[in-house]
């Protein structure tokens, strides 16, 4: 998580270069037909100085562009478990609870919610997810929540000012997140008794809400819609 933000902030640098650099080359035009004559040669213009590090920042920024084009959307986590096969096992360190197997919540259909403290779309649909445990409809699977964070201290946090009930566990070395294709967050996975994975739902959701509650009875019935990234 704190690669992608780096890889943004770069990102961000190297456009406001070019922007730098866009503006001077429109000076340039507006000077040269106010003028009436024809653009300076490259030799005689005089280049905004830019330190190395932003013109680095610049081809960066257009390599990425370039690779975000030509990538597929829907690219894969690295050992990512894809919808209609099983989940492999892992061990989870508990959050606010003991720690757990994931094969140990087999036997009964499973939501697992992967969030993080600083994503602002996680903490607004918790609250949603907490509302479905404790209803009616929520007693026919279990819940759990994989933090993505990479202090435990900012997931409890977190945890304890959300007064977050239903068990939650710190992903560690990227286990969960690439298993489950986390590629951003927030995700939501939902997995049969059997431990089979039937819906990826990335984005925030109110889950308490008829449109969630729909897309997980499809899930169970077997009806599945395609997930989204």
């Amino acid at each position: 998580m704190r690669a992608r933000a780096i890889v943004a902030a770069t990102r961000a640098e190297a456009m406001h270069a070019i922007a730098v650099v866009a503006a001077q080359a429109a000076q340039w035009r507006r000077d040269a037909r106010i003028e009436r004559s024809p653009l300076p040669s490259c030799s005689e213009m005089t280049r905004p100085r830019l330190p190395r590090w932003t013109r680095r920042a610049i081809v960066f920024a257009l390599a990425s562009c370039a690779l975000a084009v030509s990538a597929p959307t829907s690219a894969k986590t690295p050992g990512e478990v894809d919808i209609g096969q099983p989940l492999r096992d892992a061990t989870l360190q508990g959050l606010n609870g003991p720690p757990r197997k994931l094969s140990e919540f087999r036997g009964k259909p499973l939501i697992i919610n992967v969030w993080a403290s600083w994503c602002g779309p996680c903490r607004a649909e918790m609250a949603s997810l907490e509302r479905l445990a404790w209803s009616a409809t929520g007693q026919k699977f279990a819940i759990i929540g994989i933090s993505t964070d990479d202090y435990p201290q900012a997931a409890k946090a977190w945890l304890t000012k959300s007064n977050a009930t239903f068990s939650h566990f710190i992903d560690r070395k990227l286990e969960m997140e690439n298993m489950l294709g986390a590629s951003q967050v927030p995700l939501t996975v939902i997995v049969d008794a059997n431990g089979r994975v039937l819906e990826k739902a990335y984005g925030a959701r109110e889950w308490d809400g008829a449109e969630a509650r729909r897309l997980i009875d499809q899930a169970l019935r077997g009806k599945p819609a395609a997930s989204t990234r």
